[in-house]
């Protein structure tokens, strides 16, 4: 019955936590009351796969936390959330061809790690330094020694312009990397961080972060153990990270300085240049590698010129300027000076691109900013690479330096009217708007007419559209920010809607509700009542993903009252199936069947395809919790036979969940298990995880009324597992309360009581007074055959008053309703 347990997943798993807990096998088999034997068999992927108790014992032995004793009944059961697909991930971006010194900083970088240690360097100096550069020739230095890969993330802790990216995010980023699918993201930080944690702890890779703004940024992107290795560039002193090792740049000596100059500018423009000349040149760059990169960039493109000639210039930069400040004082005469150089196309181009809010820029955005064609916008950003006032970290994505967008983006203040650069913004956000409508209608097209659209032609879509995607959400982003801050109301209103779906699969919940809070207030600034109503939806989404259903309720109506106000037909559609959602959540089933029922009426009238399949869904849901199953059955199948038509394979495998739960029912095993069975298949084939939840509960339920235990049990644990993944606490409930029935149906009293305890204070948290209900009564069937007959009637009077208050004869779980609860409680 059992199998071998691989390496690396479950041995790994143990080594790293158990050096975590600094326990010894020894001490480890002691604590869980295993013999050294097999826990030396577990670590080295010997022995078969353990029993649960013992599962259990190693989790409490070795101080796991909810996520990480996920992944270790993962691992024992040959499950994961994470796609090992065989690609390694390599993100450095190239290293500096010209790269000159540091050898001391090198040194202390590139040292060995002790064998299985995990070793963070944090690198900090002033802007211009150099510090990416050294990270990243070190680390490639390095990569050898990592066969796992090696990420690199910019965390723009000092970025002109644009907010430090939040830890939360990249980590869905990260983890997207690493395999995990986007539903399967946790929703809160802390358990994104320790999946995270878990996905390293087996895994030998380098990680580069790069331009942090403090530690608490960084803290939650650190590996947890295991043979990593981590570099942090910051223009502070991160002296509050525990046990990492600072290493700090400074200028470069003049020695150093004045090779990294003559490598860039090449040796023949520096021949005959004085000793005296070129200290000098190194003094007037600061001895900073930026500046000194960008003067002799400045004086390979002259060929007339001399180093000397170069001081004059720089000196006369020099006075130009009147914002110099500390050390950036150099960086930016060498700035103006390069840009001085540039000629009218160059200069122009160089000024709008600073207008760029985003991460990177490519020909295509170049084309939409610049307003030319996608050949001259290619050319210029050629150009501008030649001269150092642009980097390529990417092949086709350039970037400025921080300094440089700086620079860049005062002188198009400065010299561009107010009307030219909104224009070009506006242009720029034009092209992004369209491709990102184009590349969502390609993914989610079942969904287009839930989004909002763009009049006139649409955009072409990239051939790889969801690698587009995650490629350009750094860039999307800030500039829907950008919109926001400029009073661009209908490029807010529309990335927000557009970007909502991708970001809420991805996980990444405080970004879109950045998007929409920005949405709203720009709407209600311009008078835009449509926009409001969108934003207001959004809104109430994420509010109902973190389970805040009355702040759900109170954005849904009021969305509804301002759909109808402004006789919005689509937006009161969709106000609507949010409003009978949340109603429904809430057990308010009255109001929630009236919502769905005005829904249909609507949806119809409109031909709303996607709106009629919600309605119809939801309608069902109401009229099964009612007990009114040939009205649920009439709405299930209408929805079963549009879904197909249309396409739409999660409204289809929501139908088949619900017609299956109405077989069960009416104890129908055989076509219950075929309805759900399709759905979890088609669930799983389309990535669609609240479906693949909603059917394993299904089947959970069919094997749990069939005796079969065991199965029941796999799948209420597959439930667990996958709702603690994607942080959906609704699931979790499910998932506890259904093994509580379980733990009572074997006999083990006490162990149910645990369960029922557990998704009692879920259903409370959540304010789900349903569920309450539920959970009270297995409270008291527990402690009825415990004898504990009065706690018993307490908790079955608990849940009769909350199913009375509600003004409902039961619930969605069998055996669960008014006239079962009034028996036991007069039996």
């Amino acid at each position: 019955m059992s199998s071998p347990v691989g390496e690396p997943a479950l041995a790994a798993l143990l080594r790293g936590w158990r050096d975590r807990a600094l326990l010894t096998q020894e001490q480890l088999a002691a604590r869980t009351g295993l013999n050294v034997r097999s826990v030396r068999r577990l670590e080295a992927g010997e022995l078969v796969r353990p029993r649960s108790a013992s599962v259990r014992a190693l989790a409490d032995a070795l101080g796991l936390d909810d996520t990480e004793r996920a992944s270790l009944t993962r691992a024992v059961s040959g499950t994961s959330p994470v796609r090992r697909t065989g690609t390694v991930p390599r993100q450095l971006p190239a290293p500096v061809s010209t790269f000159v010194g540091r050898s001391r900083e090198l040194a202390l970088l590139t040292e060995p790690s002790p064998e299985g240690a995990m070793v963070v360097t944090a690198i900090d100096g002033m802007a211009g330094a150099g510090k990416t550069s050294l990270a990243v020739h070190a680390a490639h230095r390095l990569s050898s020694r990592f066969p796992d890969g090696d990420l690199f993330a910019d965390l723009r802790g000092h970025a002109h312009g644009t907010t430090a990216v939040d830890p939360a995010d990249l980590l869905a980023r990260l983890l997207a990397v690493l395999g995990v699918d986007g539903d399967s993201i946790p929703a809160h930080l802390d358990d994104r961080s320790a999946l995270y944690r878990s996905l390293l702890a087996d895994r030998r890779m380098l990680v580069v972060l790069d331009n942090a703004a403090d530690e608490a940024q960084v803290r939650p992107l650190l590996p947890g153990s295991g043979g990593c290795r981590v570099f942090v560039t910051s223009r502070r002193r991160l002296v509050g990270l525990d046990g990492v090792t600072t290493v700090s740049v400074g200028v470069m000596p003049t020695p150093d300085a004045i090779a990294l100059f003559t490598a860039a500018a090449g040796g023949e423009r520096v021949e005959g240049a004085s000793p005296e000349a070129l200290a000098e040149l190194a003094g007037r760059c600061g001895a900073l590698p930026l500046a000194l990169r960008l003067a002799a960039a400045r004086l390979r493109a002259h060929p007339s010129w001399t180093v000397p000639h170069l001081l004059r210039r720089l000196d006369a930069g020099h006075r130009t300027l009147t914002e110099l400040r500390g050390g950036q004082q150099s960086v930016l005469s060498a700035l103006e000076l390069s840009y001085q150089d540039l000629n009218a196309a160059q200069s122009r181009a160089y000024r709008l691109l600073g207008l760029h809010p985003g991460a990177h820029v490519t020909p295509a955005a170049a084309t939409a900013l610049l307003g030319t064609s996608v050949a001259a916008a290619s050319a210029v950003l050629d150009e501008l690479l030649e001269v150092h006032l642009l980097e390529e970290p990417v092949p086709g994505r350039f970037a400025f330096h921080d300094l440089i967008r700086v620079h860049a983006a005062e002188a198009a203040e400065r010299e561009e009217a107010d009307v030219v650069r909104r224009t070009a913004l506006d242009r720029l956000l034009e092209h992004y708007g369209r491709t990102a409508s184009a590349v969502m209608d390609h993914l989610y097209p079942y969904e287009a007419d839930m989004r909002p659209q763009l009049p006139h032609a649409t955009a072409e879509t990239p051939e790889d559209a969801a690698g587009w995607l995650d490629a350009e959400l750094p860039n999307l982003l800030p500039l829907a920010r950008a919109a926001a801050e400029h009073d661009f109301a209908a490029h807010t209103r529309h990335l927000a809607g557009t970007l909502h779906r991708c970001l809420r699969t991805r996980g990444r919940y405080s970004e879109a509700e950045g998007l929409h809070e920005r949405a709203l207030s720009t709407a209600r600034a311009a008078g835009d009542r449509l926009g409001e109503v969108e934003a207001l939806l959004g809104l109430g989404e994420l509010d109902s993903l973190r389970g805040h259903h009355e702040a759900a309720a109170e954005k849904a109506a009021r969305a509804v009252s301002l759909a109808r106000a402004i006789e919005h037909r689509p937006g009161e559609l969709r106000a609507l199936i949010s409003l009978g959602f949340v109603k429904l959540e809430l057990m308010e089933l009255k109001e929630a069947a009236d919502h769905y029922a005005e829904a249909l009426d609507l949806a119809r009238a409109l031909t709303h395809r996607t709106g009629e399949l919600d309605a119809l869904i939801g309608a069902s849901h109401v009229e099964r919790v009612l007990g009114k199953d040939d009205r649920a059955v009439e709405h299930l199948t209408s929805a079963l036979d549009l879904a197909r038509a249309t396409g739409h394979h999660t409204s289809e495998a929501r139908a088949l969940n619900g017609l299956g739960y109405v077989h069960l029912k009416r104890d129908e095993p055989g076509p219950a298990t075929d309805r759900f069975t399709r759905a979890l298949e088609l669930a799983r084939d389309t990535g669609y995880r609240v479906g693949e939840l909603s059917s394993l509960a299904a089947l959970g339920d069919l094997h749990h009324l069939a005796g079969r235990h065991q199965q029941a049990r796999e799948c209420f644990q597959d439930i667990a597992d996958l709702a603690g993944q994607i942080g959906n606490r609704n699931w979790q409930f499910e998932a506890i309360h259904s093994l509580g029935r379980l733990q009572y149906d074997a006999g083990n009293f006490p162990e149910a009581l645990d369960h029922h305890a557990q998704a009692l204070a879920l259903a409370t948290d959540l304010d789900q007074p349903s569920d309450q209900a539920r959970a009270h009564d297995g409270l008291a069937c527990a402690h009825h055959a415990l004898t504990r007959h009065e706690q018993a009637r307490h908790h079955w009077s608990q849940a009769l008053d909350i199913l009375t208050a509600l003004g409902v004869e039961e619930t969605d779980e069998r055996g669960v309703d008014v006239r079962s609860l009034q028996a036991r409680l007069t039996g």
